[in-house]
């Protein structure tokens, strides 16, 4: 149920305070020079663990971590707020996971999909109308959440893109998947239409982003106002059928509750034990939510005709 990933699709700047520091980048230009040229180039590649270095770990990254820290305990001693760094806030990295607790916590959000995917398939015949429709967003979600694992383990140009184009996908299936429980039944040829329509909108989504340099704020837009015609479109479905299908409150839930965590992010405090913060407690706080939406679609006995 797709307004989940509505604030992560925000973007991070291009710039912050801690990366502007003239003495981080000083510490990154001199640890560059000394350290990623010639035989010290050598010598570090030769050192570097294996699962650094497939994982994509370069000098220059490790220079960037070393900087950050000593730019961190700067700040710390002179008694300055901690800055953030490329949009992020400094995190301890755990053998080659950038933000551990956001990997984390994305890796088990995809488990939960994968798991209840999985019960919705030994549960609900193939020959049911929504069963397919619904399988489709459950591979969706999944592949969303393995993309924002990825992101959250090595933040680069691509998994950024993915993370935020795999969100994109979910949050517009949602949308088509709330038109085929409402038209789609009674009108298909009419929710076929429309389900093209959100393809090719998509795709204009992710040239528009591909083709030109990365529009965060036209993303961060783009993104809230669908989900928000998602949120409205669930709602006013749910309270219409609320009499014909008390179980309806779960799929209420599952929304407000997607709405509600995702202020967590507003929080925006730096990381617990340079661990925690509250991006991760955002991703941690939707694990159970896939539980409670795939039990209202397996209750929703989809063999019935639901308009």
């Amino acid at each position: 149920m797709a307004p989940l990933l509505l604030l992560l699709l925000v973007g991070a700047a291009a710039a912050s305070r801690g990366d502007r520091e003239p003495v981080y980048r000083e510490c990154v230009a001199g640890c560059q020079q000394m350290n990623c040229t010639g035989a010290r180039l050598r010598e570090f590649r030769a050192e570097q663990p294996l699962y650094m270095r497939l994982t994509g770990w370069a000098c220059l990254d490790d220079c960037q971590y070393q900087c950050m820290w000593h730019t961190v305990s700067l700040y710390i001693k002179e008694g300055y707020p901690v800055p953030q760094f490329h949009g992020k806030w400094p995190f301890s990295r755990f053998l080659f996971f950038q933000e551990p607790a956001s990997a984390l916590a994305s890796f088990l959000n995809c488990i939960a999909n994968i798991w209840m995917l999985r019960r919705y398939r030994s549960t609900v015949p193939s020959s049911c109308p929504m069963y397919h429709t619904c399988l489709a967003f459950s591979m969706i979600s999944i592949n969303a959440w393995f993309w924002s694992t990825i992101f959250h383990t090595k933040d680069t140009a691509i998994t950024e893109k993915m993370d935020y184009f795999c969100a994109s996908s979910v949050i517009l299936h949602s949308i088509y998947l709330c038109c085929m429980r409402t038209l789609g039944l009674r009108y298909p040829s009419l929710a076929n239409v429309f389900g093209a329509v959100l393809v090719l909108l998509f795709a204009c989504h992710v040239s528009y982003l591909t083709l030109g340099s990365f529009d965060y704020s036209y993303n961060m837009m783009a993104n809230v106002s669908l989900g928000m015609v998602n949120l409205v479109w669930w709602l006013a479905w749910c309270m219409r059928r609320r009499s014909h299908q008390p179980y309806l409150w779960k799929c209420v839930l599952v929304v407000v509750l997607l709405q509600s965590l995702a202020l967590l992010e507003l929080l925006d405090f730096p990381p617990f034990l340079w661990v925690l913060d509250a991006h991760a407690l955002w991703h941690f706080s939707t694990i159970p939510l896939p539980f409670l939406f795939f039990r209202y679609e397996v209750l929703g006995n989809l063999c019935r005709s639901i308009s």
